[in-house]
């Protein structure tokens, strides 16, 4: 079921940039001779108003093809290489725009209908991650906790507190009340690499605040804009040493971590697909060949220039870095799978 949900994903986020790039080119007056989704052997297709609507076998991109982009098609007047520099940078750069555009839609009608998640102070069990030490454990959502190593939990601040207290490894005794029953439990907390704090999986039960129009738009901007910066900084850390590519994901690691992010509910769900949103409008405006921001340099060159790069030169180079766009992936995968296999 993951895997449906993930592809489900990956191709909303596909159509929706790649509707960016359409719609921009259509504007432009630019020919569009093909809209596929997917890549590889064609599916389906149908033909109407001149543009070849495709379905591809392998659901992990998409393009729109249009005149002028390819070595043979440089003569159309209406081509995308016929374009002024700044219709081009607006051609390119629509797609991501639309990413963002995608991730705010999501906060906003996540916060109006479904609302914001308040955590409840209670010591209640919210949600179980599986995998996880408490699930192992046999702890259930639904389980109040009574005491933990003997001391009596009142609220869920001061389960909280034993937990991150200790060290990985150690043994801690729970008491619970599960329905009529009051049961025992021993678990061992894990290191989340992330906050680097002693974790077993749970989350607390919450309730949700649904938002006005207003406030939506407001906290969803508010959170695209959040997510952008904390994504950058990520990303800069790559170059700074902080991080390497151990520490990216490829299409099996996505898989997982929509995975966890289903069993935490829709929002959770929501949330992260609006990440994975502003992660894909991130990635292809950054100034690699074969990406949306190497297009928009190359234009920028141009109305520096005062002419465009010759065509068999900028199609070597975006050759040149579908290449290692392609090593890329296949190196984060394999991180994938090692770390699939260790757990």
């Amino acid at each position: 079921m993951t895997v449906v949900i993930t592809l489900i994903i990956i191709a909303v986020l596909i159509l929706v940039h790649e509707l960016g790039h359409f719609w921009a080119a259509r504007r432009a007056g630019i020919q569009v001779h093909e809209f596929s989704l997917g890549f590889g052997f064609q599916l389906l297709s149908i033909n109407k108003d001149g543009v070849e609507y495709s379905l591809r076998a392998i659901p992990l991109g998409g393009y729109v093809r249009m005149a002028g982009m390819d070595p043979d098609d440089n003569d159309n007047p209406n081509g995308f290489n016929q374009r002024r520099p700044l219709e081009k940078i607006g051609v390119a750069f629509a797609g991501p725009f639309m990413n963002f555009v995608l991730a705010a839609l999501i906060f906003v009608i996540s916060f109006t209908f479904i609302g914001i998640p308040k955590p409840l102070d209670t010591p209640i069990i919210g949600d179980v991650l599986e995998g996880q030490p408490a699930a192992t454990a046999g702890l259930e959502a639904g389980d109040r906790v009574l005491t933990i190593n003997g001391l009596e939990v009142n609220n869920w601040e001061d389960f909280v507190g034993v937990i991150q207290t200790s060290d990985e490894g150690d043994l801690l005794e729970l008491t619970v009340q599960r329905n009529e029953e009051v049961v025992t439990l021993q678990i061992s907390p894990v290191i989340n690499e992330a906050t680097n704090t002693p974790v077993i999986g749970v989350y607390s039960e919450h309730e949700f605040e649904k938002q006005g129009i207003v406030n939506s738009i407001k906290f969803g901007l508010e959170q695209t804009y959040d997510m952008t910066v904390a994504i950058l900084g990520a990303l800069g850390m790559l170059f700074t040493g902080g991080a390497s590519t151990d520490d990216l994901a490829g299409p099996v690691g996505i898989t997982m971590m929509i995975g966890d992010a289903a069993q935490g509910g829709i929002v959770y769900l929501l949330s992260f697909t609006a990440l994975l949103s502003i992660n894909l409008g991130i990635l292809n405006l950054l100034p690699i060949p074969a990406l949306d921001g190497s297009r928009i340099v190359f234009a920028v060159i141009e109305a520096i220039r005062g002419r465009p790069l010759p065509p068999e030169k900028e199609g070597f180079i975006h050759f040149i870095g579908f290449v290692l766009l392609m090593t890329l992936i296949i190196v984060v995968t394999y991180n994938d799978i090692i770390r699939w296999i260790r757990g």
